[in-house]
Parts: structure tokens; sequence; C-alpha cells
């Protein structure tokens, strides 16, 4: 396993994240720090970083390099994005990073920068056809994708801080600065002649800090229950009020809004404004906010070079294998508990009656529901549902995350806690505790069937006569253990499926 630093030098921040690579492929973050260093403050005046934020700069990455050296890190990757590309001291600053902190700064072009935002999102999330916008310190980016190519992108030279400093001279109200940056943004991307030709159902995907910190917001006005920014979706009738309320906002207030990091609340209305005539301009009606973007695409590509050619092509699985890893799982007892799940969840179908989309939900539950032990063995299946409600998964809705958890609490004898239920009611429908009692029956029977972990059961066959079911097992070697245990579930399964169980 090798350790790496990956500093993303930004004009409003600088962000080190410490990242073991697994050798197979995978990768995980294991520490993080970010400073606010401003370095794009000022830059439309004259095009010059100045020195009192160059100084700054140095300050943190001296920083990042002592917690670097500290945590066993082998090597750093830095780049630099929109400030440092376009300052005209460029050359100078690069070289007294190196003289001072001893770090080597990769300034990336527009081209580079957007392509990392691009596989930081494609290979995260299962969005077949996406439009990105990354509000930076700087820049805006804009990138276009279908069927996991990447067909487009622009970057506009303005950002959140840049587009601060610009409206904020002229002494105007907040609410008049926010409005003149909706309409500076709007003359803008009415540039960009490939945004006229959009295909309708492109959905938008929101990345950057300003998004997360619009998540945290809506988290407390909603007050949702989960903390998972990523694949969150959030609807332009929910973002508009928040917007205005915001953007009238001097800056004391602005501080305690619940939510806001005090670092970004100078700068979000303009973010925010960015938002607005972009959502505007493309008629979107919701988003989805990403939480992976530049550097998640960095790290993939370092710890899955084949990601620089093509994406991943099963996000989901992907992440579910990293987590299988990190939390020592026993690898062949989980493939094998989710091969007889999904023979279950196929060979019940005239049964439980779901779509397709359910087998997704048991299959994270499966490859997870063992994750809980590494906390401790006993009630196991209720750390594991809190393993799952906050572990990185890629590729499923928020809804299908938390079925997921209640499924693997369930898949020994603990019931739901209708107070934990109660929690997620705005993420569940009415009908989704039956739906999780059933998988959890069929996880259950599953993990049974695997009970001694050599895989002496390799296949299941199940007959539905009159009111039983009829499950024929295919044994190699002694299964007495599997059977005994897989039929204490008769209980639970008669009442979810109101069928009696046998099991041969």
């Amino acid at each position: 396993m090798e350790k790496i630093g990956i500093i993303d030098l930004g004009s409003n921040s600088a962000r080190l994240v410490i990242v073991n690579l697994f050798q197979d492929g995978y990768f995980m973050v294991v520490d993080e720090l970010k400073e606010s260093v401003r370095l794009g403050q000022d830059m439309e005046r004259d095009g010059f970083l100045k020195p009192q934020r160059v100084a700054e700069t140095i300050k943190t990455l001296k920083m990042f390099r002592k917690l670097c050296d500290a945590s066993g890190v082998s090597r750093i990757i830095t780049v630099a994005t929109e400030a440092v590309r376009k300052a005209k001291n460029q050359r100078s600053f690069l070289d007294e990073i190196q003289a001072n902190c001893g770090i080597k700064i990769k300034v990336l072009t527009a081209e580079e920068e957007a392509t990392l935002v691009y596989r930081g999102v494609i290979n995260t999330m299962d969005v077949p056809k996406g439009l990105i916008l990354e509000i930076g310190g700087g820049s805006t980016k804009i990138v276009y994708y279908n069927r996991r190519n990447m067909l487009n992108y622009a970057t506009l030279p303005f950002g959140a801080v840049t587009l601060t400093d610009m409206f904020a001279r002229d002494g105007n109200k907040p609410e008049d600065q926010a409005n003149r940056i909706e309409e500076f943004m709007t003359e803008q991307l009415g540039g960009v002649e490939w945004l006229k030709e959009l295909d309708p159902d492109v959905q938008m995907i929101g990345v950057g800090g300003s998004f997360r910190n619009l998540f945290r917001i809506n988290k407390m006005v909603h007050k949702y229950p989960l903390d998972t920014v990523h694949n969150y979706n959030m609807s332009t009738e929910d973002f508009l009020p928040l917007y205005d309320m915001i953007k009238v906002l001097d800056l004391d207030k602005k501080k305690k809004i619940k939510g806001l990091s005090a670092q970004r609340a100078d700068i979000l209305p303009a973010a925010l404004a960015v938002v607005k005539a972009f959502v505007s301009y493309i008629g979107a009606t919701n988003f989805t906010i990403s939480g992976a973007g530049l550097r998640e695409g960095i790290m993939i590509n370092q710890a899955l070079p084949s990601t620089v050619e093509k994406p991943v092509s099963d996000v989901l699985n992907y992440s579910l294998t990293t987590l299988v890893k990190w939390y020592d799982c026993d690898e062949k007892h989980v493939e094998h508990v989710v091969n007889l799940s999904i023979q279950l969840f196929k060979q019940l179908r005239v049964l439980h009656k779901f779509p397709r989309q359910y087998l997704k939900v048991l299959k994270v539950a499966a490859t997870l529901h063992d994750c809980g032990m590494r906390i401790k063995y006993y009630s196991h299946p209720r750390h594991s549902w809190y393993m799952i409600l906050n572990a990185t998964l890629y590729g499923v809705t928020h809804r299908e995350i938390v079925l997921a958890a209640f499924t693997a609490c369930c898949h020994k004898k603990e019931d739901i806690n209708p107070l934990d239920w109660a929690r997620f009611k705005d993420v569940l429908h009415e009908d989704d505790i039956e739906i999780v009692k059933r998988l959890g029956v069929m996880l259950r029977i599953a993990e049974s069937l695997d009970r001694s972990m050599s895989g002496c059961i390799k296949g299941i066959n199940c007959d539905i006569l009159g009111d039983s079911v009829i499950m024929k097992t295919e044994v190699e070697g002694d299964a007495t253990l599997e059977i005994r245990d897989a039929m204490t579930a008769g209980a639970e399964f008669r009442k979810s499926f109101h069928k009696n169980l046998e099991i041969l």
C-alpha cells in the first residue's frame, strides 16, 4: 500500500488530501486539511498574485508538507488552477514555492482541469448524461458528457472570489451585487454556443465547495437525516428561496447561517448567483450535487491508471469492493452471500414482485452486511447499519443507501427500531418497511447458507407449491450447519411472504 498526498491549490482555498492506494487499483482518503488562502483575491486589478496572498500560501503549504512527512506520504502531487494559470508572476511564484516548501506545482490547463473534474464525477456517479457546473474561486467550469464520453467543456475566467471582487467595489447593496452577477454570468453563458443545443433530458451536476455549503444549509433547513452530500438531489424550487434569503444579508448575518462556512460567507452569494444564472439559462428544475471533483479525478487516475483512457465500468461495484477491502471483510464469503442473495431475489420474484432497482439495494446490503464486525461482533448488524449510512458509496441514491442499511440491519434476528425508521420518513416511502423486511429475510437466508464460510452450497432452486416454498440446495460436502441455520428464518419468511419455508 502506498500513501500519497494530493494538494489542490485553488483561487479561494488550498486543500490537502492524504490517500492510501491499494495495490489492486483501489483507494481510500485517510486525512485532509483545508485552508482559505484567497490566492486569486485582488488579481483583477493588475493580474499579479499579491505578496500577502503568496505569503499565506507558503505558510499553508509548509503546514501541508509537515503533515505529509508526519503521515509517511511517499509522494505529493500538487496542482494549481485559474489564479496561478493566469498570473503574470506565475514563474516567480512557482520558484518561490519550490524554494520554501520543496513542493513542485503543476499548473493545469483549462482542458486538464475540466477533464479531471469530469473524471471525478464520471467515476463516482451513475448519471448517463450530465452537465457539470463547477464553481471555483477564480473560474467556472462547464462540462457536458453523454454515454460516459466528454463531449464539450468551457472555462469562464470568473469564479466566486473574482466575481465578488468585481462587483463589490461599486458600493451596491448585497442584493444588487447578486443581481448584477446574475446578469453578467447570463451574458457569459450566452457566449457558449454548444449550451444552446443540449439534449432536454440532461442532468445538471453541481461540483465544488459552494455546492457542498448549499447542501449543508438545505440540510439544516429541512432537517435532512443524512450527512452524505454526494448524489444529493436538490430542486430549483428549494434552491431559489435559499438564494433569495442569502443574497440580501450583510456579511455578519451570513456568517451566522447554520451550515455555512464562515470562511466562505463573503463569496457564497456570488457563487449562488452563478447557480441561479445557470439553472435559469438551461431551464433546470433540479440538480444533483457531487461530492467528488478534481481531487477525486486525480485519486482514481493514480489508483487505477486505466481510467485516464476509460472510466470505471461499474461505479457501484468499484466502491463496494473498495469498502470490502478497507473493512477487511472476508471477500469470498461476501461474494458467495451476494450471489446467493441474487439467486433468491430472482427465484422469489413471483412472490415479492419487486422491480430490478431493488436488486441494487440487496447487493449493497449483502456486500456490507458484516462490515459492522469491524466495531464489535455483538450487535454487528446494528453497526453495519450505521456504517452503510455513512460509507463512501457511489452509484446509488440516498434512498437506496438508507434501504440497504436497514436491510443489512435485518440480516440477523434484530428488528427495525421505530425511532430509527422515523428519522428517515422524508427519504422513505410508506410501504418501504415491508420491502426492507422481505429483502432482509432473503439476506438472512443467503448468509445462513454460507454459515461456515466454506462455500459448500453452490446454488439454490426454489419451487413455490401451494402455501410452501421448497428451497432445494446444490451442495458439495456437508451442509447440515447451513440448512439448520437458514431454517431459523422460517418464521420471518412466513410473515414476509405468507409461505412456509422448507429447505432441502
